[in-house]
């Protein structure tokens, strides 16, 4: 347990829902009562956000989500900061939780097959698995898995062209993916099966829950992890790392960096 007074938590879960600005309601009713800031997107196909808070608080909110709303196989992972990271609190109604773009994509019922720590270690040493990054370049610039293809996408929305242009269902026989909570590779995964890749693995809990299981000496990750939030990136021990943002590109920035722009 860490000694600092702010718990981040990071969470989702794809599940119908209905009622979503009751819900909105709801929720915005129990994090302002509890001055929990951060995000919440909520969707048809379920809720996705990253939040922060006093550990009263954030309990109270998990809670409320798993048993009130039934969120039962929510996605749950923690952090922490001395410092606030979110300026306010934003609940927002979406399309999507993450976006991609096509909304016929039901991760409920068809994504990949989740790994854990452990296994994820020695899956991508396989030489037949493709390892796969379904981030952004602002991330994978500072920090990626071993010998994993980048996309160099700009956005999550360009990701299924990369994948019509690059891969091939015939060849690729094996994918092993991953993002930073998790989220995009379950969206990812289930519109890699619906195109035909049979074997589709993905990171269960992101790179953070990753970080979090996995002693730096057995790890296969290098460098730090961008998170959406005032931080802007993580290291191994899911401290804060020394950057910045350019709120521009969204691009993190050295100390360096910063100053001589």
């Amino acid at each position: 347990m860490s000694d600092s007074n702010i718990v981040i938590a990071a969470l989702y879960q794809f599940k119908p829902l209905t009622g979503l600005l009751d819900i909105k309601a709801q929720l915005k009713a129990l994090c302002r009562t509890h001055q929990i800031k951060g995000t919440l997107l909520l969707a048809n196909e379920g809720i996705n956000g990253t939040v922060a808070g006093a550990r009263e608080g954030i309990d109270l909110l998990k809670h409320y989500l798993q048993s009130t709303l039934a969120f039962s196989h929510l996605e749950y992972k923690e952090s922490f900061s001395d410092t606030m990271p979110f300026v306010r609190l934003k609940i927002k109604l979406k399309e999507e939780i993450v976006t991609l773009g096509l909304p016929d994509i039901n991760p409920a019922v068809d994504a990949g097959t989740y790994v854990d720590a452990p296994t994820w270690n020695t899956l991508i040493q396989d030489p037949e698995v493709y390892v796969l990054d379904t981030r952004n370049t602002y991330e994978t610039d500072i920090g990626s898995f071993k010998n994993a293809h980048i996309p160099n996408t700009e956005n999550f929305r360009d990701f299924p062209e990369h994948v019509n242009t690059t891969l091939d269902p015939q060849k690729h026989k094996k994918i092993a993916m991953y993002c930073t909570g998790g989220i995009r590779c379950e969206k990812a995964s289930a519109m890699m099966r619906k195109a035909g890749f049979e074997t589709v693995y993905h990171l269960k809990g992101g790179i953070l829950k990753y970080l979090e299981d996995t002693p730096e000496a057995e790890s296969q990750w290098t460098g730090d992890c961008f998170v959406f939030d005032a931080r802007v990136a993580v290291d191994h021990q899911l401290n804060p790392s020394q950057y910045t943002q350019c709120y521009g590109c969204r691009h993190p920035l050295t100390e360096q960096e910063a100053a001589d722009l």
